[in-house]
This record gives C-alpha cells, sequence and structure tokens, in this order.
C-alpha cells in the first residue's frame, strides 16, 4: 500500500465529517482553521525534515509519490492537513459541553464547608 492510499483514508474520513458538518450547519470558524493549517504545514515542513535529515525516518522510495517539500515527501503532509481540519469539525458536529445559565454546574460551596478558614 503506498502513503497516499493510507492517506486516503485519513482524508477521506476527514471529507465526509466536513461535508456533515456542512449539511448540520454547524461548521467551525474556517478562518481560524486556515490559520492554524497554516502555522502548522509549515512546522511540518521544518521538523519533517529535521527528522528525515538525522535519520530518524526514513521511506521507502518505491510508496512514495516523489514530490519533495526539502527532504519530506508531500504524503506526509496528509496527516497535518487531516488534524487541523478534522478537530475542529468534530468539535462543532459534537457540539460543547455548556454550564447551564443558573451556575448549577459550577463549583459552589455548600452551606457548612469552611472554604479558606483553618478549621
Amino acid at each position: 500500500m503506498t502513503y497516499w492510499a493510507l492517506n486516503a483514508f485519513f482524508l477521506g474520513a476527514t471529507a465526509l465529517l466536513v461535508l456533515a458538518s456542512i449539511v448540520a450547519r454547524k461548521k467551525p470558524r474556517w478562518s481560524a482553521v486556515g490559520i492554524t493549517m497554516a502555522l502548522l504545514l509549515v512546522m511540518t515542513a521544518v521538523f519533517d525534515n529535521v527528522m528525515i535529515g538525522v535519520g530518524l525516518v526514513g521511506y521507502d522510495s518505491s510508496l512514495i509519490s516523489g514530490a519533495f517539500i526539502g527532504i519530506a515527501p508531500l504524503e506526509d503532509f496528509a496527516y497535518a492537513i487531516a488534524a487541523v481540519v478534522l478537530l475542529p469539525t468534530l468539535w462543532s458536529l459534537l457540539g460543547r459541553r455548556r454550564a447551564s445559565i443558573d451556575g448549577s454546574a459550577t463549583n459552589r460551596a455548600h452551606p457548612g464547608d469552611t472554604v479558606g478558614t483553618d478549621a
């Protein structure tokens, strides 16, 4: 199996969840996703090149496309893209837990508690 075939699973699942979020009208803030993606792709380029350069990781040349950013194969960037898009999409689809308006979900002192005293 090539690295692109493996990436197809991750990117395909991500694409399906993005479509589900669009249909459900629960989209993440794409501007924040874009900024995060730009930063993460730069960091991935730097650190992948360092790791490959020092021999920490290597790739079977018959399983990569031959396209590189520095010495890092292009396939390496699919995981960063999938993570940056997948996590906020799941967050928006699954919703966030919110404290209730009356504050019952917060940690309030109960009558008789001795908070802040040396009792």
